[in-house]
């Protein structure tokens, strides 16, 4: 059996003395889209953001226990190649204002100073503009501002700025919460696409997003990581009357 790409063991995080993430174990398989569901203030927000290290540039933010990418401590690597190997996608789409939208593509490698010939960088938009799902609708406005993009189109934009940088691992913290209907069915679609390429984390309040889009489910409450399986079993028999609770909208 292959081994997991992402494995957390007895990981917990804490603002000072506020425990928000408590003792989560979960293996994330490869090439899976993992969907991370929970009331608000559970703490599925916080765990996402210390898998690619992001919680510890918040004053007094602490953690402990393990979270290995390919069997090997991320805490032990550097911060900015943990944050290239695992890209991030965020709530509001939020491309670079002042930018256009090839270079918004590529804003990852100015970012980190790698210099790159102008042949690789036409590659690299291309490829991760089709990998997005943006390359034809974008191709000829490449030198427009990526703000005058449509909502759903700048969070394409930010999904290829994330996959220009070639991570393994794509964390997606709500992507499709301040987009309509439309805009959301095809992130939706894309998800589907990008996981021959990627391993996906979603953290979603909507529960038939997590269960249209996800092979494998966790649910969080108060911190702790009260169920993980496959999203089928979890959304048909839930072993935990809390995810039952859950699932059927006894508590939100």
């Amino acid at each position: 059996m292959e081994s997991p790409i992402l494995n957390s063991q007895n990981f917990n995080a804490y603002f000072g003395n506020n425990h928000v993430v408590k003792n989560v174990s979960m293996e994330i398989p490869r090439n899976n889209v993992v969907a991370v569901m929970g009331p608000s203030g559970c703490g599925k927000t916080t765990f996402l953001r210390c898998i690619n290290r992001m919680h510890e540039l918040i004053a007094g933010a602490t953690t402990s226990g393990i979270i290995e990418l390919n069997e090997e401590n991320v805490y032990d690597m550097h911060a900015i190649y943990v944050r290239q190997k695992i890209g991030m996608v965020f709530q509001r789409p939020n491309p670079f204002p002042n930018l256009s939208i090839y270079d918004n593509t590529i804003a990852g490698y100015k970012l980190n100073g790698i210099k790159l010939s102008k042949s690789e960088k036409d590659g690299i938009v291309e490829s991760s503009l089709k990998k997005a799902a943006l390359w034809k609708e974008v191709k000829d406005s490449l030198h427009k501002k990526g703000t005058f993009l449509s909502g759903g189109q700048q969070q394409r934009l930010c999904i290829a700025r994330a996959i220009a940088m070639q991570p393994e691992i794509l964390l997606l913290d709500e992507p499709t919460s301040a987009l309509d209907p439309i805009s959301t069915a095809s992130i939706e679609e894309l998800l589907h696409e990008l996981k021959k390429n990627f391993t996906l984390v979603i953290v979603t309040h909507n529960m038939q997003q997590a269960a249209r889009v996800s092979d494998k489910t966790a649910f969080f409450y108060m911190g702790e990581l009260v169920e993980y399986d496959d999203t089928k079993q979890m959304f048909t028999n839930p072993t935990d009357t809390r995810t039952q609770n859950y699932i059927t909208g006894r508590f939100s």
